[in-house]
């Protein structure tokens, strides 16, 4: 990527400005652009000092507010953690994990769904995050010596290439985090690389109905928003099968939006799913 590219990426991330996005021809230019955005996420995070409703009874938690997690779950957690969450499910909800499992959250940012995670395996459990944005991990880090969360771990490192030995995992959660990836079905097979026979998958994403138009698709601001990313349902579903995993159950499925103002918006669905490493 040149010089010229990356100032007008940051442009766009600082500025939002629609004149200003450079279309996004290869995976460096969407992996610079995602890590520049997140990495403002982590220094909002990093700048919160409340959580739980104000006077007027909103919260001050930024996306954790968003009906995603139950208000007890965001009180239990450091406020920083809350306010860098930027996912679009609770795969911790639906994950049924297990005391004494072992969890890796792929894209765990602030370390949200790790902490709760960490809840339900137990002292006896442990839980993983991996992210690829150096402040995301260094933020979590943090979080994770206020809660003395001594089961949970961060390391630094893109999901598809989890380090961590094969068959090591009962249960891999990610919250809408594979459509910032372009190459979804190494992540899949990674996943299934480093679960147990029998071990789960439990994964809130952004899928389409259908192909976006191409200039969405090559636009920074909607792949960091995590719709220029989001793959088609279908093949999305078929590309975790062709890993090896059994067929995908659909948990949940809610429409982004109802369309209204664009001819694609209302192809773009908040998909939760689980599914299972055959024994």
């Amino acid at each position: 990527m040149t010089t010229d590219e990356r100032n007008a990426l940051n442009t766009v991330i600082a500025t939002g400005d629609v004149q200003a996005r450079p279309p996004l021809t290869d995976n460096e230019q969407i992996k610079v652009a995602v890590q520049e955005h997140y990495s403002k996420v982590a220094e909002r995070g990093a700048e919160a000092d409340c959580c739980g409703p104000d006077a007027s009874g909103d919260s001050c938690c930024g996306t954790a507010a968003n009906g995603l997690y139950d208000l007890d779950e965001v009180a239990a957690i450091p406020a920083e953690a809350a306010a860098a969450s930027a996912g679009c499910g609770n795969p911790t909800a639906i994950s049924d994990l297990k005391p004494g499992e072992t969890v890796v959250d792929l894209g765990s940012g602030g370390g949200i769904d790790c902490f709760l995670a960490a809840k339900m395996v137990g002292e006896t459990g442990k839980v993983i995050g991996i992210d690829m944005t150096i402040k995301m991990v260094e933020l979590a880090r943090e979080n994770a010596e206020k809660l003395q969360a001594h089961n949970v771990e961060f390391r630094l490192a893109p999901i598809e290439a989890i380090p961590i030995r094969d068959a090591q995992v009962d249960v891999v959660i990610s919250n809408c985090v594979l459509a910032l990836v372009p190459n979804k079905p190494r992540v899949f097979a990674e996943a299934f690389r480093v679960l147990k026979p029998g071990g789960r998958i439990f994964i809130s994403d952004m899928v389409t109905h259908g192909e976006l138009p191409a200039d969405v698709i090559a636009d920074a601001a909607q792949w960091v928003s995590c719709v220029g990313g989001a793959g088609d349902r279908d093949q999305y579903l078929q590309q975790i099968e062709d890993a090896g995993f059994e067929t995908p159950e659909t948990i949940s499925e809610v429409a982004l939006s109802s369309g209204e103002g664009t001819d694609w918006a209302g192809s773009v669905y908040s998909l939760s799913l689980k599914a299972t490493k055959p024994e």
